[in-house]
């Protein structure tokens, strides 16, 4: 796999290259933005450090989403849950903290390579199935999603969450349930990152029942507003 790493430490990112190269990637370096925004159409997954000395991070990494959709994991020294919840609204399938153990990184970018390499999410089922709910329309082969015949760009991992719920509209799923089939292995880290997830799908459609919250239990996909139904 081709990594493009957007890292300005030179010993972070001498290590962090000696690190991939060892399980068999080819790494790119790019140690400002503009650097990143050149070489990430090659790119096959991408790390990026948001303490880049010609451009924030976060707007960075929008920038990215504009024109790349390979998975993206945030390493970064910043800390704070308001940073954390802003990388994964701009479109970041992880976020790791500086400092970090490598074994821990390099099992992260295995498990975000593995959850985002499919068109749809795993247990999905959906093959060319397109939900309707109200005026929201879901392809989920597709990978769309249309509010009143516009179209709604989602994060990879907003969408898989929004897939796997329309897929099986009828049922209601436990937040164990989607961890587990949206982020495999990485369920536990990943827990917080659902909610975080959840809001953005309802910002991002200006549809605030479309994704159901089912007290303590999980989510189910939203019915129809005006009639009770889907269609």
């Amino acid at each position: 796999m081709h990594a493009l790493l957007v890292e300005d430490d030179d010993r972070m990112a001498q290590a962090l290259t000696t690190a991939l190269a060892q399980r068999g990637h080819t790494v790119r370096r790019a140690g400002r933005a503009l650097d990143a925004l050149r070489h990430v159409h090659a790119a096959e997954f991408v790390l990026l450090d948001l303490g880049l000395p010609d451009l924030d991070g976060l707007e960075l990494l929008r920038r990215l989403r504009t024109v790349c959709d390979a998975p993206l994991i945030v390493v970064t020294a910043r800390c704070e849950e308001r940073d954390i919840v802003q990388g994964l609204r701009a479109g970041a399938d992880d976020y790791v903290v500086k400092p970090f153990r490598m074994n821990e990184l390099m099992a992260r970018i295995d498990t975000v390579r593995r959850r985002t390499g499919a068109a749809a999410p795993r247990g999905t089922d959906g093959g060319g199935q397109t939900v309707r709910t109200g005026d929201v329309e879901i392809d989920i082969a597709g990978r769309t999603v249309t509010v009143a015949g516009a179209d709604v760009r989602l994060t990879r991992r907003e969408f898989d969450v929004l897939a796997f719920l329309a897929a099986r509209p009828d049922e209601v799923h436990s937040r164990e349930e989607i961890l587990d089939r949206i982020w495999g292995d990485a369920f536990l880290a990943a827990s917080r990152s659902l909610d975080v997830h959840v809001a953005g799908i309802r910002a991002k459609t200006g549809r605030a029942e479309l994704v159901r919250t089912v007290r303590g239990f999980g989510y189910q996909l939203g019915t129809d507003s005006r009639d009770g139904r889907r269609r």
